[in-house]
């Protein structure tokens, strides 16, 4: 879902119950995705312009923690200003140190990221664990 807004694109996603990810689906609407919801399925696509948002992370059905990062890669090239809040784990924004080094720029003070939005952001070598790499994966193809 976050892919799609990231690159602008089209994701369907079927078989699931979108009442699970209403959270993600009203941040990513804020942040100016479309989604479509027929039944069992879901579309999203990407805005032209991505919209800056405030997530502050809370145990279902609020804003899932697992969510967090793919949403600072989205607000890392969303035009404005972002606070993103972690209200559930300590130590969640490793993958901040990362993203900065691919041009995005992020604040940390304790359990809060402000992220000002860039216009794109560059390949540059990493490393991660394997679910903070495919979180930066969607980075990297921002890019190029």
């Amino acid at each position: 879902m976050v892919a799609a807004a990231l690159t602008g694109g089209h994701v369907t996603i079927t078989n699931c119950d979108p009442q699970h990810v209403g959270a993600t689906m009203d941040k990513l609407l804020q942040a100016g995705a479309q989604i479509a919801v027929q039944g069992h399925a879901l579309t999203v696509t990407g805005p032209e312009k991505i919209a800056s948002v405030d997530i502050q992370t809370q145990p279902y059905p609020g804003f899932a923690t697992d969510m967090q990062a793919q949403f600072m890669v989205l607000m890392s090239v969303a035009e404005g200003v972002s606070v993103i809040s972690e209200t559930i784990f300590e130590n969640r924004f490793i993958h901040v140190s990362e993203l900065r080094r691919m041009g995005a720029d992020i604040r940390v003070s304790g359990s809060t990221a402000t992220v000002r939005g860039v216009p794109h952001l560059s390949g540059a070598p990493v490393m991660a664990d394997r679910p903070a790499s495919q979180r930066l994966l969607g980075a990297g193809r921002l890019g190029g």
